[in-house]
Formats: structure tokens, C-alpha cells, sequence
């Protein structure tokens, strides 16, 4: 039996869609001893999610990814990236800049009273004796 953990891709062994190992349930008392797997798959836009013995599934086999399937990514398309990745971040600072302008400072967080002025204030009553 291989050792599944949560993230592991798995298929059942009669077929169907890869799964994605959500959570693996052992015995109470003892870990070794699997329960049961829950997975997740998508079906379209919905989300499904099953309980399997864990003999029901397995490790999908490894797909050949040759070169030739892979289509690099034009230079241009890294830059148009790029591009809008830094005009999104000059947008973002543009609205921290006009928001400081408007306040007038940058805010700061509220300062802790400390602990000996605490002590120190007068109004505070003393504490109850117990006779």
C-alpha cells in the first residue's frame, strides 16, 4: 500500500477524474491502520468531494511532458505582464499617498498606557479586605 498524504494526486483503479487527497483518517488507535481517504475533484465549476477505502485508489501514472507540447511564452507577453503588475503597484501607492495627504499624518497605531501610570492614578479604588 503506497502512503498518501493530504495534496497527493490519486485516481480510483476502475478510472474517472485525478483527485487530490484532502485528508486521510486513521484508526483511534492506531495511525498506521487507514480508515478511509477524502478527496476533492472539480466537476465543471462545482467542487465534489468523496470518502474512498484507501485500496480503491492509486497514484496516477506519470505523464510525459515532451518539449514539444510546451509552448514557450513570447518575451512580450512577459513585459505586458510586467507592465500591468507595475502599473497596478503605482495605483496601489498613488492611493496610500492620497490617503496620508488627506489625514494629514500617517496613522499610527494607539499607544498602551504603562503600567506604573496605572498604579499612579488616583481615581482607581483599593482593593477590599476579607476579615
Amino acid at each position: 500500500m503506497t502512503i498518501l498524504r493530504p495534496g497527493d494526486l490519486v485516481i480510483l483503479k476502475s478510472g474517472g477524474p485525478v483527485m487530490t487527497v484532502d485528508a486521510v483518517n486513521t484508526d483511534i488507535f492506531d495511525d498506521d491502520k487507514v480508515t478511509g481517504v477524502l478527496c476533492v475533484w472539480f466537476v465543471g465549476n462545482k467542487l465534489e468531494r468523496a470518502r474512498f477505502d484507501c485500496n480503491a485508489i492509486t497514484h496516477p501514472p506519470p505523464q510525459d511532458v515532451s518539449s514539444d507540447q510546451m509552448e514557450p511564452q513570447p518575451p512580450e507577453a512577459a513585459g505586458e505582464y510586467k507592465a500591468m503588475i507595475d502599473d497596478m503597484m503605482a495605483a496601489m501607492n498613488d492611493l496610500a499617498e492620497a490617503s496620508e495627504k488627506v489625514s494629514g499624518a500617517p496613522p499610527s497605531r494607539p499607544r498602551r498606557a504603562s503600567a506604573t501610570k496605572d498604579a499612579a492614578e488616583p481615581n482607581t479604588p483599593a482593593p477590599r479586605r476579607m476579615n
